[in-house]
Order: structure tokens, then sequence, then C-alpha cells
């Protein structure tokens, strides 16, 4: 059984589990918790009621986050012809498309967000078995499959920070919404923009209570557990 040390132990006595939290309480909550060694990344887990297995109640969205996800996000763009300046000027950190198709096929996977012009959707989608399962797949649902014209913006919007959801196999969602050195202000207005999100994402399918759980953590800290209808009612800044 594995041990947790004197930092995590000390920051769990902090937290009561038996207790749903307001989201201003449980942020300033996570901001009070004995610190790690670095800048850990925030959290949000949600547990869902919607079935994966059926096509009509999967949730997969983007949300732009209001002050960003506080790291460095390296963009692949597939692209060529007229992209590839348009591409290049927006940001992207690798440019091209035979040479990256190569480069994965043998085991490069230095980026952390991929996306791709129709046009060459049909030479990369053999990385599908690489690139799917580490959610790293051009996606016309995630935003990352644009028109050639619409490159830069997508580009843009993915270094600014935009980040995709989707639910797993058990229905739950793992979200990075900022890192700790970010301001009460800024990790709630995160933490706004991502709940109004997922319940715009509601399937029409979905019947009952939508979100059973939610769960505010760090990476190095145990849980704060959200309570649902103030979570729920927050409103993002315009």
């Amino acid at each position: 059984m594995a041990s947790h040390g004197k930092r995590y132990l000390e920051a769990r006595q902090m937290v009561d589990r038996s207790r749903e939290y307001l989201p201003q309480e449980a942020v300033a909550l996570l901001k009070s918790l004995p610190l790690a060694k670095f800048d850990q990344t925030i959290e949000l887990h949600m547990r869902l009621n919607v079935d994966p297995r059926h096509a009509d109640q999967q949730v997969r969205s983007t949300v732009m986050l209001p002050a960003g996800t506080g790291q460095q996000v390296r963009v692949l763009a597939f692209v060529e012809g007229e992209a590839v300046q348009a591409a290049t000027e927006a940001g992207a950190d690798y440019v091209g498309t035979d040479e990256y198709i190569e480069r994965i096929q043998n085991g490069w996977l230095e980026f952390d967000v991929a996306v791709a012009i129709p046009q060459v959707m049909g030479k990369i989608g053999r990385l599908g078995r690489v690139l799917g399962p580490r959610g790293l797949m051009p996606n016309p649902r995630a935003g990352t499959v644009v028109q050639a014209e619409d490159i830069a913006h997508a580009i843009g919007e993915l270094k600014q920070g935009r980040v995709e959801f989707r639910t797993d196999r058990t229905a739950n969602l793992h979200i990075p919404i900022g890192k700790l050195s970010f301001s009460e202000d800024a990790i709630m207005a995160n933490l706004a923009a991502v709940m109004n999100a997922v319940v715009a994402a509601r399937p029409a399918s979905a019947r009952g209570q939508y979100i059973r759980r939610a769960v505010l953590t760090s990476t190095m800290n145990p849980g704060i557990i959200l309570d649902i209808p103030a979570a729920s009612s927050m409103r993002a800044s315009q």
C-alpha cells in the first residue's frame, strides 16, 4: 500500500472529505494547502450521469480558459500549400505533413496538440492508431480540423488556453484548469468557464442529475469536493 509524505498528510488534515465546498471556498482552501516544490497543475475531475458506450451520450467539447493554462503548448500543424505560412506565422511549433507523419511513425511524439486542414486528413489517417489513444489525433469535434483560412485562429486559441475535454470509458472528465500559482480570481474564472462548457455539452439524451460528483484538486494534493448546484450555476466572464 502506497504511503503519503508529511506534506500530503498535512494537506489532507485541512480538507473535510465529508463536506461539499462552495467554489470560492474550494479555491481558497486549495491555495492555502502546503506547497510542493513545483507549480502544481489544478485539475477538475467530474463524474457524469451518462453512458459513453452510446454515441448520443458521449460528452466532448472544448473551452477557452480566460486565464490560460499556465503552460507552454507545443502545436503541430499538419498543413500544406498557403496554410504553411499561416500556421508558421501563428506560432505553430512544427509545420508540415509528410516529414512529421514519418517521424510519428518512428515514435516521435514531442507535441501537445495537433491541428490539420481537411485536405491532409487522408494522409494522416494512418496515424489514428498512434495518436487516437493519446488524444492527439486532429478531430473536427475538438476544433482541431479546420479550413486553411481558419488555421491561424485555431493555433492562436490553442496557444492562449483552449483545452479539450471528453468523457472516458467510465463517464469521468479530467480537465486541467490552470496552475496553483494563479490568483484566486484567475482560477475562479477558469473554473467557471469549464463548468459552463460542461453544462452546455450535456447530451439531449441524458436523464436525471447530469453531474454526479465534482472534485477540485492539484497534482500533489487531496481532492476537494465541490457543491454541484453552486458550481453548475457559476457564470463565466464574457
